[in-house]
């Protein structure tokens, strides 16, 4: 697989905020799943948890609602 394939590309630096949360156990493997074919495709090791705060903001990102109602206040 190719990094071009992927929709989340390579991970930007940013400032971190703690965030807890419960989700079923296949969605955690899942997101494991997803973290091990995104190191290998960027060559960089990146875990799960790592990903989860990018994969929601580039979800939130593509939401036309979402961002409608953003604007429209």
């Amino acid at each position: 697989m190719t990094p071009n394939k992927l929709r989340l590309g390579p991970l930007p630096k940013t400032e971190n905020l703690k965030v807890t949360f419960i989700c079923p156990a296949s969605l955690k493997a899942d997101l494991e799943r997803y973290a091990a074919v995104h190191s290998q495709a960027y060559g960089e090791e990146v875990d799960a948890l790592t990903l989860i705060p990018h994969m929601l903001e580039a979800f939130m990102a593509r939401d036309r609602v979402f961002k409608k109602l953003g604007t429209a206040t």
